[in-house]
């Protein structure tokens, strides 16, 4: 038998990105049946801002990808947040989670998206009080456009990537264009934070839980042109129609919350979502990987090319998804009224001024 030393005991590499490497006891009981299975890369890039330091915990201890997947985690942060990310990496040591294999962090892409399987893409340029939405595009989209290059030279083509950062649409389809060795079913942008917000805001309404609400939808951007769609959607099993006969409710109120909830946020707490955000994550990331329960669909932004409801096939758009396999499918076929095609008309029109703009800086196509 190879005798191996105590948990506690970890290598730290003398490269400048700092590497720390488990040395897992073979006396636990996890280690013995799971340390055969090969650990999960995952990279989170601005891993020292509000929501990378969140998503922290929910990859390290099992909570995103299973308790039995081994995990190495890369953060990835420009130059300054170096110090940051090392107290990062220490704390992640003194949790002491048990499929937590190793830690590395560093400033170059390259370095920390090589064999990755999974990129958390949070790190990104925010929007300032008197920033024109041009110039926001113009600095994240730029952003992306470098970190495509870095994917598209070192990056696995099975890597499966979120997008987070805003502007989240716009800076995945940039990442994707840049990376075209990576197929763009494996690019998705995050609009699972709008879905959970309208879940909470329609079980409020209906006085009951959260699991009780199943199949909204979002559409679109993720942004204040989003749009929540309760058309499909039911509460404990009833069209939510039926639950909440108040259109002008539906139509109003619970759209605009769930439109400007981020806003509010940041007016409430003088700082953007965090916590939402990356529990956000782990559920994305949860539904892709574990797959959707049968007869239930998600909202992810995705690169769709052949979407059967004629959007745009060049943009990053939310759809209802099923999950199955590491894999996604759009849910066709669902009718649109008069009010649905308006909003989806307008949140796709926003997008396709986002990609003009970007192509026009020549973020995109260059």
């Amino acid at each position: 038998m190879i005798r191996r030393p105590p948990r506690s005991t970890l290598d730290r590499s003398s490269a400048a990105s700092d590497v720390y490497k488990r040395k897992v006891s073979t006396q636990s009981t996890w280690d013995q049946k799971n340390m055969e299975k090969k650990p999960l890369v995952v990279c989170i890039t601005g891993a020292a801002g509000q929501i990378g330091y969140s998503l922290l915990p929910l990859v390290a201890s099992g909570e995103m990808f299973g308790k039995d997947q081994p995990i190495e985690l890369r953060m990835l942060d420009i130059t300054p947040c170096l110090e940051s990310l090392k107290g990062s990496a220490m704390e992640l040591q003194d949790c002491a989670y048990p499929v937590l294999t190793a830690v590395k962090y560093g400033a170059d892409p390259k370095e920390m998206f090589k064999d990755m399987d999974v990129g958390l893409f949070v790190g990104g340029f925010p929007r300032k009080d008197g920033m024109e939405r041009k110039d926001l595009i113009a600095k994240n989209c730029g952003i992306f456009k470098e970190q495509g290059k870095a994917l598209e030279a070192v990056g696995k083509p099975s890597a499966k990537i979120l997008v987070v950062a805003n502007p989240a649409n716009t800076n995945c389809l940039t990442l994707s264009a840049n990376a075209p060795k990576i197929p763009k079913k494996n690019f998705s942008c995050l609009t699972r934070l709008d879905h959970n917000r309208a879940l909470a805001q329609l079980a409020d309404k209906a006085k009951t839980t959260v699991d009780k609400v199943k199949n909204v939808i979002i559409w679109g951007n993720h942004s204040s042109t989003q749009y929540p769609d309760v058309s499909h959607g039911t509460i404990t099993g009833k069209p939510i129609h039926e639950v909440i006969p108040d259109e002008k409710y539906l139509h109003g109120d619970f759209l605009t919350t769930v439109q400007k909830r981020g806003g509010a946020i940041i007016a409430a707490r003088k700082a953007s979502s965090a916590l939402s955000a990356a529990n956000a994550v782990k559920d994305h990331m949860r539904s892709w990987y574990f797959g959707t329960p049968e007869g239930e669909w998600v909202s992810m932004g995705v690169i769709a090319p052949d979407n059967k409801y004629g959007v745009d096939p060049n943009l990053c758009f939310s759809f209802p998804v099923k999950c199955k396999g590491l894999e996604y499918e759009i849910v066709d076929g669902l009718a649109w009224d008069a009010f649905s095609k308006e909003k989806i008309a307008a949140t796709q029109k926003e997008l396709q001024e986002e990609r003009a703009e970007a192509a026009l800086i020549q973020l995109i196509s260059s």
